[in-house]
């Protein structure tokens, strides 16, 4: 299930679409502050963020912004600002779209559906696969070859599942504690090398020789596959 966090501050818009978009089979979160979508996406970890531009206190592109700093969760813009130079800045800022308000709801859950295509990997197989165990991202769940459950803690599968989703890619160590952990975390690198051992005890042939989950020395980690 897509879990989608709504960051506005009108209460009845926000209880409507929210009302709308479980009856469809979303599950939905929510934040009525830039404050609050902050501290929100960063415990919840959403698939994706649809968030109002005119906020109280910080604003909608500045909370785009602080998210773009430590996330690559596809955000969806909405506001009642038409020019063409607001567009601009929330796009150049990392949305992924932008929707005027007012708008119908068929038209938000056409832009759901196409930026889920894009950028939310298909949940409903295995990602991964490889020759000694699979991730199965919608079960969040590790199989060994034997297709029996490999036991990962939430913060272990928060750390496998962000290096498998970046497969081939470097993903430095600030990225990685802040994917799992949270914004506020950027120098605790020692979690990150006690997990990692914990991770190739359970997933690794010979955890003294990674062949999957590899270390890049004082850069960060990457997961071959």
């Amino acid at each position: 299930m897509t879990c989608i966090l709504l960051v506005d501050d009108e209460a009845p818009f926000v209880r409507a679409l929210g009302i709308g978009l479980r009856a469809r089979g979303y599950e939905v979160v929510t934040a009525t502050t830039g404050e609050e979508g902050l501290k929100v996406a960063a415990h919840a970890h959403p698939d994706m963020v649809v968030l109002d531009l005119g906020l109280p206190g910080i604003s909608g592109l500045d909370v785009l912004r602080a998210l773009r700093a430590w996330t690559t969760v596809p955000v969806i813009v909405l506001s009642a600002r038409h020019a063409e130079i607001t567009k601009v800045e929330a796009l150049d800022a990392g949305a992924d779209d932008y929707v005027t308000k007012p708008f119908g709801m068929d038209e938000l859950l056409a832009r759901i559906r196409a930026t889920a295509r894009r950028v939310i990997p298909n949940q409903d197989e295995p990602v991964v696969a490889t020759e000694h165990f699979a991730l199965d991202f919608a079960a969040k769940q590790a199989k060994d070859a034997d297709d029996k459950p490999v036991h990962l803690t939430p913060t272990e599968w928060g750390i496998v599942e962000t290096l498998a989703r970046n497969r081939g890619k470097l993903v430095s160590q600030r990225q990685l504690l802040q994917e799992v952990w949270g914004p506020s975390y950027e120098k605790e690198t020692p979690y990150l090398r006690v997990y990692m051992a914990a991770i190739r005890r359970k997933l690794e042939p010979d955890p003294s020789r990674p062949r999957y989950f590899i270390t890049e020395a004082g850069m960060g980690y990457r997961f071959e596959n």
